[in-house]
């Protein structure tokens, strides 16, 4: 987890992701980011989370690694130089106290080992991720599945977009959203995210407390 800069996410990306929890579908791209710490590999080994401090759910999405700042006359696709699958990993009990009291996400979007990371792929650019489906397998059985082309904000938009409000460089991250069908992890759940069919990504949780 060497080298990473920023961790830029995305929420509500996939309108079916965002009318599962009852949110808004946001008319421009919504963007939180998640300290250097939550990073964790996601590589067969076991990941420990909170447990007592409500439900911990899952959110399986496509993640991509800048490579270059994006200078005049580049195109978007120019800065990716790898993506993977990870999760982004919510204590959605301690989110919901916070949205209701207009505050910021950074407790339940930032703890430790809340932003897992596969294996890093090359990047196909934003058409060839259209190609294939991203999956999750929980215990064997599918609990999410997605395409890069039900994104509400493509990746193009969403690289210029946070280039020229936040600015991009080298090692940042940007997870992208999450498809629909998250749910609250089980103490012993076995994660495995599938790109095209094949594993990128897996783990064992164990909830601590």
């Amino acid at each position: 987890m060497e080298n990473i800069r920023n961790i830029y996410c995305v929420g509500r990306n996939y309108r079916l992701h965002a009318e599962e929890l009852g949110n808004e579908v946001p008319t421009a791209p919504l963007l939180f980011t998640k300290p250097t710490h939550a990073a964790v590999p996601m590589n067969g080994n076991e990941i420990e989370l909170p447990g007592g401090k409500g439900e911990v759910h899952f959110e399986l999405e496509l993640v991509l690694r800048v490579g270059q700042r994006l200078e005049p006359g580049m195109e978007p696709d120019d800065v990716i130089d790898g993506f993977t699958l990870g999760l982004d990993l919510t204590l959605r009990d301690v989110q919901s106290v916070l949205k209701a009291k207009g505050l910021p996400w950074l407790e339940a979007k930032g703890f430790k080992n809340s932003a897992t990371l596969g294996e890093w792929l090359p990047y196909p650019g934003e058409e060839g991720l259209k190609a294939k489906d991203f999956e999750l397998l929980r215990n064997g059985v599918r609990a999410q599945i997605g395409n890069s082309s039900d994104m509400l904000f493509s990746i193009g938009r969403l690289i210029r977009h946070i280039d020229e409000a936040y600015g991009l460089g080298p090692g940042d991250l940007i997870y992208t959203g999450t498809p629909a069908g998250v749910a609250a992890l089980v103490d012993g759940d076995k994660l495995e995210a599938l790109w095209g069919g094949e594993t990128a990504a897996s783990c064992t949780i164990k909830l601590m407390g």
